[in-house]
């Protein structure tokens, strides 16, 4: 799923909470490798940290009190050492759950 610039920024708060992301940030739309990647992949927001790549999947099921949530998937990890070279991998759901908001804040984050 894309995320917006909100839920990235929310996204990538909860990310770096996390014990298991270390250097994390998302691949901006306008780079190049984001281009390469939606064809891959398909159409997602991009996270990248020290252990390869990732991306949020939104989840049937949500916390009523706090809105959607969504799993991180891990699609590829890093060939060498200096994280200059994606393997992609089999798609592994991970055990990270982020928030991803009030569904209402989307909408009107869309419309601005």
């Amino acid at each position: 799923m894309r995320l917006t610039a909100t839920l990235v920024k929310q996204t990538l708060d909860q990310l770096e909470e996390q014990n298991s992301f270390e250097d994390v940030y998302a691949i901006p739309e306008d780079n190049p490798t984001a281009a390469r990647l939606t064809e891959v992949f398909g159409d997602h927001t991009f996270f990248v940290d020290r252990d390869g790549l990732h991306i949020v999947e939104a989840l049937e099921t949500q916390d009523s009190d706090r809105g959607p949530v969504g799993k991180v998937v891990k699609l590829a990890r890093w060939k060498d050492k200096e994280c200059t070279t994606l393997a992609p991998q089999k798609p592994v759901a991970t055990d990270v759950i982020v928030l991803l908001g009030n569904p209402q804040q989307d909408d009107d984050e869309k419309q601005s």
